[in-house]
């Protein structure tokens, strides 16, 4: 097959990998589709028991392929499940680019990767290029805290470098950072009562969440670190002073410590307005993922930027205050590098993805398997 017949393979993998509806926590119908794509094309597949513990209506999906030459042994992952609206996906290619009709999400988040993984292996196949072992891992309910990731047993958490698909903007692009991510959940408690015949007898939940935010630190607190309050909900009727209010938010940074520090100062900010106005609070936090930072003479780093230059892509180092499936199977130990594929406007109906972009990130993963072989 030339050049252009391999490029429109492509495109009608990815358009049909967009067709099929896997919102998070129903990607069953998308990992089957993953499954028989993979078993075409040489590897051994199997869908792991996770979905006991995720909710999923499947599990993360892991696939295997020897290889015929000694070196690292390099995975490739991306994720199964899109956000929603992403059902019904209608998908337009116009002037280079594919997008969606416009009233979902195109699914590029992340079926641009998933896409690229199963074109590189066809080609590889068909050329009978020589590589080390090669993993592919699937994940569930990334979107919805990279709950699949978590789930993974250890014995599927293992490899020599994975390249984790799943960053937006040009390929090349490089993620060596990623923060430190906590969250919480504050049900504050105070006392109801009659809000115009005895309101001084009741003690305000609302108040007391409303006073915990002003105390607090929000937005960008500095270069390498955030704070959000992201709901506030609680009361009933208008007559009666709220008795209950539930807060979430979250805290974020690149410095372990400073993101501890800010931990503790919105714990503090919620308890301090809490015992100020003679009610109390529950606060329940989670750290969702540790942060990394690659050296900058990391080997794995220079063997992606080698693959980049070989596939004509310009390598650029990139800091993120997002979280993906690489930060948690970095902390497990899997050395993991997150790699644009070329989306833009994830999330939204106006996403979309360069047919250009599709192809180059095929030649990076290509390039890469050379380059683990070589290693």
């Amino acid at each position: 097959m030339d050049t252009a017949g391999r490029t429109e393979r492509l495109v009608a993998t990815f358009l049909e990998a967009v067709r099929v509806d896997s919102p998070s926590g129903e990607e069953s119908e998308f990992a089957q589709w993953c499954a028989e794509r993979l078993r075409s094309l040489g590897a051994t597949v199997r869908l792991d028991a996770s979905e006991h513990s995720t909710g999923s209506d499947t599990g993360n999906l892991i696939a295997e392929s020897a290889g015929d030459a000694d070196g690292a042994t390099l995975v490739l992952s991306a994720h199964l499940d899109t956000v929603e609206p992403g059902r019904g996906i209608v998908p337009v290619v116009a002037d280079g680019v594919v997008r969606s009709a416009g009233d979902t999400v195109l699914g590029a988040d992340d079926k641009a990767g998933v896409a690229a993984v199963l074109e590189a292996l066809a080609r590889i196949g068909e050329d009978a290029v020589s590589h080390a072992p090669l993993r592919v891992l699937l994940t569930v309910q990334e979107e919805m805290g990279l709950v699949g990731a978590k789930a993974l047993e250890d014995a599927d958490v293992h490899g020599d470098l994975c390249l984790v698909l799943d960053a937006d903007g040009p390929v090349g692009r490089i993620v060596i950072a990623a923060p430190t991510h906590h969250t919480f959940t504050a049900t504050f408690e105070g006392r109801s009562a009659h809000a115009g015949v005895e309101p001084e007898r009741g003690i305000s939940a609302i108040a007391m969440a409303s006073a915990a935010v002003c105390r607090m630190r929000l937005g960008r607190i500095d270069e390498s670190t955030t704070a959000n309050v992201g709901e506030i909900s609680g009361g009933g009727a208008t007559n009666v002073v709220a008795a209950q209010c539930r807060m979430t938010g979250e805290c974020r940074s690149l410095d372990a410590q400073e993101v501890e520090r800010v931990r503790l100062e919105m714990d503090g900010a919620m308890r301090s307005a809490a015992a100020e106005a003679g009610g109390s609070v529950l606060i329940e936090w989670t750290k969702q993922y540790d942060g990394y930072r690659l050296a900058p003479d990391d080997e794995r780093l220079g063997l992606v930027e080698r693959a980049c230059l070989r596939a004509g892509a310009v390598p650029e180092r990139i800091v993120t205050g997002g979280g993906s499936d690489g930060s948690i199977l970095a902390a497990r130990g899997l050395p993991s590098i997150v790699m644009s594929c070329g989306m833009s406007d994830v999330h939204g109906v106006a996403e979309s993805v360069a047919v250009a972009d599709l192809e180059t990130m095929v030649r990076v993963l290509i390039a890469a398997i050379g380059e683990a072989v070589a290693r």
